[in-house]
């Protein structure tokens, strides 16, 4: 199981961006955390959720 935002989920194997379209979140405007480190965009497709790792997803909003 995987944490993300607080809820658990069965995303143990599934790619950051696996996990990002099955919450239907977009990629472009949002910064995801693992574990308390950062994500880089572009590594997205290429980690791996492993069992137990904390995600945090924060969504950008724009404003003025």
């Amino acid at each position: 199981m995987v944490k993300v935002n607080g809820e658990s989920y069965d995303f143990a194997g599934f790619t950051v961006l696996e996990m990002l379209e099955k919450l239907g979140f977009s990629a472009e405007r949002i910064a995801v955390e693992i574990n308390l480190e950062i994500v880089p965009k572009a590594s997205y497709s290429a980690t791996t959720l492993k069992d137990e790792d904390t995600v945090e997803v924060v969504s950008f909003v724009g404003g003025g």
